[in-house]
C-alpha cells in the first residue's frame, strides 16, 4: 500500500485523493485554508470550456471524457454523504457568436450534438431572455455543477474513509528531498514521510516549485462572480454572451460571471466588477436590472499558458506529481485529470494518452526561464 501526500483541497487535490483511495493507497491531503473554499467554489460550475472549438485536442480529450463521468460521480457521492452535486443537464446557447461557422464545422469533427438555431427557438428556450437576439448555438446535453456541493460532498466522502487524513489550515509547507528524491513534506512543525507528493495547489503551485529551483508558469487570475435569486425553472437553460455567462440552479438561483483579472494573489472583490456584472445581467436578462445580487465574491485561477494541465512526475524529482495548471476548466476537467493522475502513478493503462499533458519539456529550471 502507497502512503501518498497530496498539497492542495480544491476539486483536482480531493478527487486524486479519492481516486488513489479507491485503489488502496493511504492520502493525506493538505490544505492551506478549508478544502474546497479556493476556486472550485468560487466557479460556475459550467461542464465544458466556455469555448470548446478554441481549445487543443487535449482538453477536448479530457472534456469529453469527464463530461461522460460526472452523472455517475455526482450519484456516487450523493449516495455515499447525502449531499447531492447536483449535475443538471440544462443545455447551453451561445448567442450571436462571431464563430458560428468555426463552431460547427468543429461539432461535426467532433461527433458534438451542436447545433445553429434560429430566433423562434432562442425565445422558446428562454423567454426571459432580453430582446433582440438573432441566432444562437446549442447544445441540449451540457450540464452544470453545483460546485460548492460537489466540493462539500468530496470533503464529506473522503473524511468517510480510514486511510484518508485531512490536514485543513496548513499553509506552511516544504517538500522533503533526500538525494535529489522528494521522500514527503514538510507541515505543522513534522516531518510527513511519503512514498509519492501530488502538488495540486492550483494558482499556488508555482510558489512550491520554486523552491526547487523550476519554474511552473501557472499564474493566478482572478474571477468576480455575482449570485441573483429567482424561482426555480425561471432560467431553463445557461446562456452566454460576450464573455458573460448566465447559470440556473436547481432552486432558482442564478450565478453571473465572470470577469477576467490579472491582480496576483488579491480576492477582493471590486466595485467596477459589480458594474460591469450587473450591466451584463441586465442585458442578458432585463428582469434582473431590478434586482440586487444577493452576493459577490472572487477566486483565483491557476492560469497557464495553453490551459492545457501539468499531470505526470516530474523529472529529475522522483516522487514529486502535478496535477495543477487548469485555467478556467479545473471543474470541467477534474474527472479526467485526476484518472490519469492516478493511473500514471499506479501504472496502471492510462485513461487517456499521456503526452500532451507531460510536465517533461513544459517546465523549466529558474534560471532558464528569465
Amino acid at each position: 500500500m502507497q502512503d501518498i501526500v497530496i498539497i492542495g483541497g480544491g476539486v483536482i487535490g480531493c478527487l486524486s485523493a479519492l481516486n488513489l483511495l479507491d485503489a488502496g493507497a493511504r492520502v493525506t491531503l493538505i490544505e492551506r485554508q478549508q478544502v474546497g473554499r479556493e476556486a472550485s467554489w468560487a466557479g460556475g460550475g459550467i461542464v465544458s470550456p466556455l469555448y470548446p472549438w478554441r481549445y487543443p485536442t487535449a482538453i477536448s480529450v479530457l472534456s469529453d471524457w469527464s463530461q461522460g463521468y460526472y452523472p455517475n460521480l455526482a450519484e456516487r457521492l450523493a449516495q455515499f454523504t447525502s449531499i447531492d452535486p447536483e449535475v443538471t443537464a440544462c443545455g447551453l446557447l451561445w448567442l450571436d457568436h462571431a464563430e458560428q461557422d468555426e463552431a460547427l464545422d468543429w461539432a461535426t469533427r467532433q461527433g458534438k450534438p451542436l447545433h445553429r438555431v434560429d430566433v423562434e427557438f432562442i425565445y422558446r428556450q428562454v423567454p426571459v431572455l432580453a430582446e433582440g437576439y438573432r441566432s444562437a448555438l446549442w447544445q441540449a446535453d451540457l450540464a452544470n455543477v453545483r460546485n460548492p456541493r460537489l466540493m462539500a460532498a468530496l470533503r464529506a466522502r473522503l473524511a468517510q474513509m480510514p486511510a484518508c487524513r485531512l490536514l485543513e489550515n496548513t499553509a506552511d509547507t516544504r517538500l522533503l528531498l533526500d538525494q535529489g528524491q522528494v521522500r514527503g513534506v514538510h507541515c505543522n512543525g513534522q516531518n510527513l514521510s511519503a512514498d509519492a507528493v501530488v502538488l495540486a495547489a492550483g494558482a499556488w503551485s508555482g510558489d512550491l516549485l520554486a523552491g526547487l529551483g523550476l519554474a511552473l508558469p501557472v499564474q493566478p487570475v482572478k474571477g468576480q462572480m455575482l449570485l441573483y435569486r429567482g424561482e426555480p425553472g425561471w432560467l431553463r437553460s445557461m446562456v452566454l454572451s460576450d464573455g458573460r455567462y448566465a447559470i440556473p440552479r436547481r432552486d432558482g438561483h442564478i450565478l453571473l460571471g465572470s470577469t477576467l483579472e490579472h491582480a496576483g494573489f488579491d480576492k477582493s472583490t471590486t466595485e467596477q466588477a459589480l458594474e460591469s456584472l450587473r450591466a451584463s445581467a441586465a442585458q442578458l436578462l432585463p428582469a434582473l436590472a431590478q434586482q440586487q445580487p444577493v452576493r459577490q465574491w472572487a477566486g483565483l485561477r491557476p492560469g497557464s499558458p495553453d490551459g492545457v494541465p501539468y499531470i505526470g512526475e516530474v523529472p529529475d524529482y522522483p516522487g514529486l506529481w502535478l496535477n495543477t495548471g487548469h485555467f478556467r476548466n479545473g471543474l470541467v476537467l477534474a474527472p479526467a485529470s485526476c484518472r490519469l493522475l492516478a493511473d500514471l502513478m499506479l501504472r496502471r493503462p492510462p485513461v487517456v494518452d499521456p503526452t500532451p499533458y507531460q510536465v517533461e519539456g513544459r517546465v523549466q529550471r529558474l534560471a532558464e526561464s528569465q
